[in-house]
């Protein structure tokens, strides 16, 4: 269900000590602007009739997350706006401060009854239910041509 994620190894290259300043400074070759703090954390569980995924999105409203299926491929985003404004006694501004932020995971859904699956998000926490396609097990003869 899940595909594979490219990864690389991280390792000190003693020949190329500007190697690591690069990836840290632009990112990753493999995954280009792939940020870990830009993503949230996820657990996913297998039982025989359901996977059930559960993302970590402390600090976030319900209306701040969606979820959006598109043929085999399931993403969760969360967006997260914040204003802050400090303003002395004559109501002037002494500092104005805006936060944004954007997440987003994708998560390959091949075999999935993407009609049904379902989720629900408490004290912090995303978890999706999403069960499995049901697998013929009717056995048929196969001709030969």
């Amino acid at each position: 269900m899940f595909g594979l994620t490219p990864f690389e190894r991280k390792g000190y290259d003693i020949f190329n000590p500007f190697d690591d300043f690069e990836k840290e400074f632009f990112g990753n070759r493999m995954m280009p602007m792939h940020r870990p703090e830009q993503e949230f954390r996820t657990d996913i569980q297998e039982s025989d009739k359901d996977y059930v995924l559960e993302a970590d999105l402390p600090g976030f409203k319900k209306e701040d997350i969606s979820i959006d299926i598109s043929e085999d491929l399931l993403t969760i985003s969360a967006k997260h706006e914040e204003k802050k404004e400090e303003k002395n006694e004559d109501g002037k501004f002494i500092r104005k401060e805006r936060y944004s932020g954007m997440y987003s995971r994708s998560f390959g859904i091949a075999g999935i009854d993407s009609d049904n699956i379902s989720a629900e998000y408490n004290d912090g926490v995303l978890k999706v239910t999403m069960p499995k396609m049901a697998v013929s097990k009717e056995k048929r003869r196969l001709e030969i041509k």
